[in-house]
């Protein structure tokens, strides 16, 4: 029988397509009726952004908030060190301390855009609690629905190895981290797995022990690669605590026409807009296939069910102005109302007027970089339009490269100074188009 939630964020979950698998559906529902529940999702800090991968369960975290719960984000200061072996072919670069702090110091800037966070004494009430054996009394009162940021480094990396292994790696069975479809896959294919990443799991699921232990925290989320991870932490809690504890799981995406989430032709589409402009962000969202454009207005923008439903129906021209509604949205959620009509009122002129668009990524050359000219190959690459210059060549030669709309035909044509005294536009193949300017 179909089970039907009562609580807001579930109902939620539910109706956008968010939900994949829950450990207990009915008893996470009752917990929510029944007052503020704390509810993390980590994220590891392997680069110095997150990307369109990690917006998913960043508007599950603003769901979780606007139906009156608590979002905790986890950073894994502690577990970046490690690496999350989960789907991967080969063990991640180990990254140090230092490459690891600025990378969370990239990625905070992100949540802000999307949850309200605690005040510095919220979360100072909470640390000066201590985290005892057996966990705290949580004082219901005391909980809001602020959001609160957390580095697993906070416990990971003051543990004691033996004293760890006696009282928390004897509640593991190797025989059921194997049976893991993470690891299991890596091991049928018959590449290594190292035992610093077979020690990964066990970590995650301490930061889920160690989580209700400080915060009360009572739901970890995360995508379906993560149900393993997910379970293990539930499973500890119970055996440490005797404390029922819940996990969550959302679809882990494809495009229809079966790319990763968050990829592009130009490489991951990043969410700092240091590394993506807002106007490549907004015309990633104005390029999605007509098949993806409803299941992308539930999951990643905030309006009604219904409108969405009704929007991804249209046909024809009418639904690409169903595709600029959801990259207005979805910029709108990250960069602002303001970037995103600018990245639309760029895109009206880049594609319907011809022009160079002041939005546009931009390289600006000095006259000395332009003394002894530069060839068009080199601009594609230097603009980030291409990988190489092998790359550029190949697209030149393909006839997919343009210069202010005009079709390249000679890799090595050379520009200077004077021909960039006004800003020229490079386009590869039919939506990637980047600006060329000289250095005042």
């Amino acid at each position: 029988m179909t089970y039907h939630p009562k609580s807001e964020f579930l109902h939620r979950l539910i109706a956008r397509g968010y939900l994949a698998d829950c450990t207990d559906l009915q008893g996470l529902d009752e917990a929510l009726i029944a007052g503020v529940v704390p509810a993390y999702i980590g994220y590891d800090a392997t680069a110095p952004s997150l990307h369109v991968g990690h917006l998913l369960n960043i508007m599950m975290l603003r769901h979780l908030q606007q139906t009156g719960h608590k979002p905790i984000v986890l950073m894994g200061g502690g577990t970046t060190k490690v690496g999350d072996p989960s789907f991967r072919s080969e063990e991640r670069p180990l990254l140090g301390p230092e490459q690891i702090a600025a990378n969370i110091a990239g990625m905070k800037r992100v949540f802000a855009r999307y949850l309200n966070f605690a005040s510095d004494a919220e979360v100072r009430y909470w640390k000066g609690r201590g985290a005892g054996k057996a966990g705290y009394e949580i004082d219901p009162s005391k909980l809001t629905t602020d959001a609160i940021l957390l580095d697993n480094a906070e416990w990971l990396d003051g543990l004691n190895y033996l004293d760890f292994l006696r009282d928390i790696g004897r509640h593991f069975s190797v025989n059921r981290m194997l049976s893991f479809e993470s690891v299991r896959s890596r091991l049928d294919r018959e590449q290594s797995l190292s035992f610093l990443e077979f020690n990964y799991m066990i970590l995650q699921a301490y930061d889920f022990l160690e989580l209700y232990r400080r915060h009360g925290c009572l739901l970890q989320m995360g995508g379906s690669d993560q149900w393993g991870n997910i379970v293990n932490g539930v499973d500890l809690t119970r055996r440490v605590l005797d404390r029922e504890i819940f996990g969550l799981t959302s679809p882990l995406l494809t495009t229809s026409d079966g790319r990763k989430m968050g990829k592009s032709a130009g490489g991951a589409v990043w969410l700092n807009a240091e590394l993506l402009s807002a106007y490549e962000f907004w015309q990633f969202w104005r390029n999605t296939t007509d098949a993806d454009v409803g299941r992308f207005l539930r999951l990643y923008t905030e309006l009604p069910v219904e409108e969405c439903e009704r929007l991804g129906a249209l046909e024809g021209a009418e639904i690409n102005a169903a595709k600029v509604r959801l990259a207005d949205e979805v910029t709108t959620l990250l960069h602002g109302a303001e970037a995103a009509a600018a990245a639309q009122a760029t895109a009206r002129e880049v594609f319907e007027r011809g022009g160079t668009g002041d939005e546009l990524p931009t390289l600006a050359l000095s006259a000395d970089e332009l003394a002894a000219g530069i060839s068009v190959a080199q601009l594609f690459v230097r603009a980030g339009l291409a990988k190489s210059g092998k790359d550029a060549k190949r697209l030149i030669a393909e006839g997919g490269a343009r210069l202010d709309d005009a079709p390249v035909a000679d890799a090595g044509e050379m520009l200077d100074a004077a021909r960039l005294a006004r800003p020229v536009k490079l386009t590869a193949g039919k939506k990637r188009h980047a600006r060329v300017t000289l250095a005042g």
